[in-house]
């Protein structure tokens, strides 16, 4: 059994070309080196990213594809590629989609807890796209069930968290947990893409991280909510974790550590 999860993530002037040694050719090696070793299933982890913003949320595994940047191309190239190797092979290989991971040793929703705690979380757009989140312990759980689940060969799932929010309704509940007063001004997205458009024009060529940056703006703009009932009927995926508990166990994570 392998689990293939490892993957180069949104670094400032990294050359597409290094998304695609790893992300695309680095998933190859690791297939051919598996049916070189007589592996009897490769778990392939991609990302819910591959279908971009979601236009009628819930998204399921069918929903059309719309990667935003080149790390979520390469990802969705690296699962295409998966499948059609096992399709060719007869490798047993299956393919998960984790959706919005958070949870304590996670640092990626960092910026938003202590923003919020620090009063300086700024809430740009209307706050009415859709936020879906997924417990550290039950991605664990669901990538399990992928690699054990005799009947998952071939097949490609979402695993996403209970249910998800507005982004609005997301950050209320964090600021509910750090007993401080949620944002109630909303400010224009155009200014903040257009600086973070200006920021990456200038930044990433000089391989320096943009202190703005326009993927930052889609945090607020882009939906993202997705429909588990695949994973749940055919493996048992059964998310256990809601998000009251899970933004607590996340903030308390960040206090032991002083990050708040």
């Amino acid at each position: 059994m392998i689990y293939h999860i490892a993957a180069t993530y949104r670094e400032a002037g990294q050359p597409d070309s290094a998304y695609r040694a790893i992300n695309v050719d680095g998933t190859r090696h690791v297939l051919e080196s598996a049916v070189a070793a007589g592996v009897t299933r490769v778990v392939h982890c991609s990302t819910g990213g591959v279908h971009g913003h979601i236009a009628n949320p819930p998204a399921n595994e069918d929903a059309p594809f719309n990667p935003g940047d080149v790390y979520q191309e390469t990802k969705l190239e690296a699962e295409q590629l998966a499948r059609e190797f096992g399709a060719a092979t007869g490798l047993d290989v299956v393919v998960a989609r984790p959706i919005g991971i958070y949870g304590p040793g996670d640092r990626r929703f960092l910026t938003m807890f202590r923003g919020l705690a620090r009063g300086r979380f700024p809430m740009i757009g209307n706050g009415r796209p859709f936020y879906h989140l997924t417990f550290i312990d039950d991605l664990v759980e669901g990538f399990r069930l992928c690699g054990t689940v005799p009947g998952a060969k071939g097949r490609t799932y979402i695993l996403a968290g209970p249910r998800y929010t507005t982004l609005e309704q997301l950050v209320e509940m964090v600021a509910k947990e750090l007993d401080v007063t949620p944002p109630r001004v909303h400010l224009p997205v155009w200014p903040f893409w257009t600086a973070g458009l200006l920021c990456e024009m200038v930044c990433v060529p000089l391989r320096i991280e943009p202190p703005i940056y326009r993927r930052r703006v889609d945090f607020y703009t882009k939906s993202r909510a997705f429909d588990t009932t695949r994973a749940r009927t055919e493996l048992g995926f059964v998310p256990k974790v809601d998000l009251e508990d899970g933004i607590k166990r996340t903030a308390d994570w960040y206090r032991s550590e002083g990050l708040l």
